[in-house]
C-alpha cells in the first residue's frame, strides 16, 4: 500500500492499528473513573446516569472539583449533589456550601455510614442527621431485607412521581425538626446489633429516610442512601423519578466532587483548563507552535 512517497506494508499497519488501540485504551483509562458514586464512573457503582437524568430534563449539569465553583453559580436555578464525600469540608468550603444555598440554591446531601455529610450538615446549621443504624425491611424489599423498600413518599414538589424508593443498605434520617419527604414501611426496623436479624429490642416502625428543610432562601435535602443514586439503582422504583423531581426546574445541575477521590486525568484537565486563561493561552500557543513544527518538516521533505 503506498500512500504518496511512502509505501506501507503489514506491519505498518499492524502498528499503526496497536498504537491507535493503545491511545484509545489511554484516552478510555483517562476519561472515566472506576470510583463508586463517580461521576464519570458508567459501571453499575457509577453514579453518571444522574447527568443522563439532567440532561434529559434539559438541565445543564457540571462536575466541579472545588467549592470556590459556586461563587459563579445562579444559585436561585441550582442544584447541588454531595454523595458521600470521602474527606471532611473544611470551615471555607462548608461556608461556600451555605453561602449558596442560603442564596437559593438547593443542596441535596447523601450518606449513610461516613461522618463527613453530617460534619457537613453541621457546618452549613441544618438540623437533620444521619442515624448510622442499619435500616432493613423484611416484608417490603427487593430481594432481602438489606434492600427495603420506602413505601410512604409525602406529597411535594421533590416527591413528584414517586410512589416509592428502592434502597441499599441504607441508613436513616433524623429529622429533628425538618420536613420528611419519604418514609420506610411500617414493617422496617433499625438492625442495631447489624446481625440481620429482627431481635426484641428492634421495634418495627416507620422510619425517615430523606428530609428536606429550609435554609435561608434554598432547601437542604438529606437522604440516608447514597447507593440511590448509582447506575443500578436508578433503575429501581422509583429512584429515577426520585432524581427527577430534584433536578425539577433548575437550570444547572452541579455534581460536587470536590472532596472525594474520582479525578479522571481528562477531565480534571479539562476542568482546570476551562477555569484558567493562562492555562488556556499555554495550551493554545503550545497547539500552535507543533502545528507550525509540523508544517516546516512537511515543507522540508518537500523540498528535498
Amino acid at each position: 500500500m503506498r500512500l504518496g512517497s511512502l509505501e506501507l506494508g503489514y506491519p505498518h499497519l499492524l502498528a499503526a492499528g496497536l498504537v491507535l488501540a493503545l491511545a484509545l485504551g489511554v484516552a478510555v483509562g483517562a476519561s472515566t473513573s472506576a470510583a463508586t458514586y463517580g461521576a464519570y464512573n458508567p459501571a453499575w457503582d457509577g453514579a453518571s446516569g444522574v447527568k443522563t437524568v439532567a440532561t434529559d430534563a434539559g438541565t445543564d449539569h457540571r462536575v466541579i472539583y472545588a467549592t470556590s465553583d459556586y461563587a459563579d453559580a445562579d444559585a436561585a436555578g441550582s442544584i447541588a449533589f454531595v454523595l458521600s464525600p470521602e474527606t471532611a469540608y473544611d470551615d471555607a468550603e462548608a461556608s461556600r456550601l451555605a453561602s449558596f444555598v442560603r442564596a437559593g440554591g438547593t443542596l441535596v446531601v447523601a450518606d449513610d455510614f461516613r461522618s463527613h455529610g453530617d460534619d457537613l450538615l453541621g457546618r452549613l446549621g441544618a438540623s437533620a442527621r444521619i442515624n448510622q443504624t442499619p435500616l432493613r425491611d423484611e416484608r417490603h424489599n427487593h430481594r432481602s431485607g438489606a434492600l427495603p423498600i420506602a413505601t410512604q413518599p409525602a406529597e411535594d414538589p421533590y416527591t413528584d412521581g414517586v410512589t416509592q424508593l428502592t434502597l441499599n443498605y441504607p441508613a436513616t434520617v433524623e429529622p429533628n425538626g425538618s420536613a420528611v419527604l419519604v418514609r420506610s414501611s411500617n414493617f422496617s426496623y433499625r438492625d442495631v446489633d447489624d446481625d440481620g436479624e429482627l431481635d426484641d429490642d428492634e421495634p418495627l416502625r416507620s422510619y425517615p429516610v430523606a428530609t428536606v428543610e429550609p435554609l435561608g432562601d434554598g432547601d437542604v435535602v438529606v437522604v440516608s442512601d447514597p447507593s440511590l443514586f448509582i447506575n443500578a439503582m436508578l433503575e429501581r422504583p422509583d429512584n429515577r423519578a426520585f432524581v427527577r423531581a430534584l433536578v425539577g426546574t433548575h437550570e444547572t445541575v452541579f455534581l460536587d466532587y470536590s472532596n472525594v477521590g474520582e479525578r479522571p486525568p481528562l477531565w480534571v484537565a479539562l476542568y482546570y483548563l476551562r477555569g484558567s486563561p493562562a492555562l488556556q493561552f499555554l495550551f493554545g500557543g503550545a497547539v500552535l507552535g507543533a502545528l507550525a513544527l509540523v508544517s516546516r518538516r512537511g515543507d522540508g521533505h518537500r523540498e528535498r
